[in-house]
């Protein structure tokens, strides 16, 4: 990561997975981040956590990642605030856990039953530790019978957590979506989060950006890989977190740019490494 770091600047890094893995801090890859800082680079954390940066921010604290390893952090909670007030009509009914209600604050958005809301708010699984999306059909059923669209604040499928997979809201989206439920989606792969994370890269630098002078990083092929690609982004592909690379760099690079043909990928690797 050293040697690209005055080729591209400004640095648009993933979290869970990159960073940290819900646990704890990987230490070379703060290392690397803050380095690039030091380097005079801007490194702005993109995350599809469906809470506001502030929140997130005190739970990078939390888990131990400190605080020079970046300037600034853009959520899809911040994406998903607005689909809320533009979309919500006021009432929402709210899937996912209580640590996540943080989202409604400063709206006047309320949480309502099913049969009262005018959308539906997903933030992830209510107990993401022991319940997948099958737990969910009968419900997602009924919130189809009432033709109500849903906010996913999460496109994530899955995340890794410790040596764990556990399910997100980008999951439960995509099952509402097969049932024929209308889905609006924040945060990556989707251009509002990477805009949104653009400007304030330009507020911190001070002057107006190019695309090719910001490098995206990230593990998830179907979020941080295709977000870059169809933003027009360089990307670095960190092969750990959701990535399987079991059969090695060459061939999981190959494998994720069948999926994404049009990524271009400049480097894949296993850690966010400086040296």
């Amino acid at each position: 990561m050293k040697s690209l770091s005055a080729q591209y600047p400004v640095w648009f890094s993933d979290i869970w997975g990159v960073v940290h893995n819900g646990i704890r801090p990987f230490d070379v890859a703060c290392h690397a981040l803050s380095a690039h800082r030091k380097n005079g680079g801007i490194v702005i954390l993109v995350t599809n956590a469906p809470r506001p940066a502030h929140d997130v921010r005190a739970q990078l604290t939390e888990i131990g990642v400190p605080s020079n390893a970046y300037d600034r952090v853009v959520t899809s909670g911040d994406v998903t605030r607005t689909l809320m007030v533009d979309h919500g009509g006021g009432r929402v009914f709210h899937i996912g856990t209580p640590r996540e209600v943080t989202i409604f604050e400063g709206l006047d958005v309320r949480r309502v039953k099913m049969n009262e809301a005018h959308a539906v708010l997903c933030t992830g699984l209510v107990h993401d530790t022991v319940e997948t999306p099958d737990d969910y059909v009968d419900m997602l059923a009924e919130l189809r019978k009432l033709d109500l669209p849903m906010i996913c604040a999460n496109p994530d499928k899955i995340v890794r957590k410790g040596d764990r997979l556990l399910y997100c809201a980008g999951a439960l989206a995509e099952k509402y979506s097969d049932m024929g439920g209308h889905v609006f989606m924040a945060g990556k792969p989707y251009a509002p989060i990477y805009e949104l994370a653009m400007q304030q890269a330009t507020e911190i630098a001070g002057r107006s950006l190019q695309k090719k002078h910001v490098l995206a990083i990230g593990d998830g092929p179907e979020t941080d890989i295709k977000g870059a690609a169809d933003f027009g982004l360089d990307v670095v592909l960190i092969a750990d977190g959701v990535t399987d690379a079991t059969a090695g760099l060459v061939a999981t690079q190959a494998r994720i740019q069948a999926i994404v043909p049009k990524a271009h990928i400049i480097k894949t690797q296993r850690h966010l490494a400086w040296d």
